[in-house]
């Protein structure tokens, strides 16, 4: 055995990095920009208001909005609400027609001939959906 074939006795010299572990020479802050110096701090109403205003222009970078369900009149019977029953975000979800997570807003549309009166609450109709159940003698209030 001679002495440069020994292990762990070589001396690796240690390559000095930026202040904060492991990371490299940035520690991971990126380079250059706000977020990379000491002491950045955005402020947060300013923050909120860049986080509103699109990266980029045009008509597929808007601010996403929650969407609206349109649910049809014709599931909305399939799934036969008893006489006085009163069709809403809860009663949709117990039937299936929501998901129990739902977050958003729902609308009931359609034109179809109702034979059972609905009552319909906290739910937005279109026209021609409320004509059809206030025709059965059901009632729509939100």
């Amino acid at each position: 055995m001679q002495l440069h074939e020994l292990q762990g006795l070589r001396h690796k010299k240690r390559r000095r990095v930026a202040r904060g572990g492991k990371r490299g020479t940035t520690s991971g802050r990126g380079t250059k920009g706000q977020k990379s110096r000491a002491g950045r701090r955005i402020r947060p109403a300013l923050r909120d208001l860049i986080s509103r205003i699109p990266k980029r222009r045009g008509f597929r970078n808007k601010p996403k909005k929650d969407k609206v369900v349109a649910l049809t009149l014709r599931r909305i019977l399939s799934r036969a609400p008893a006489r006085g029953e009163t069709v809403d975000v809860r009663w949709l979800q117990g039937v299936g027609l929501l998901s129990s997570r739902f977050s958003g807003e729902a609308k009931i549309v359609g034109k179809i001939p109702v034979e059972i009166p609905l009552n319909v609450k906290g739910l937005a109709v279109s026209k021609g959906a409320k004509g059809a159940i206030e025709k059965a003698g059901g009632t729509v209030s939100s």
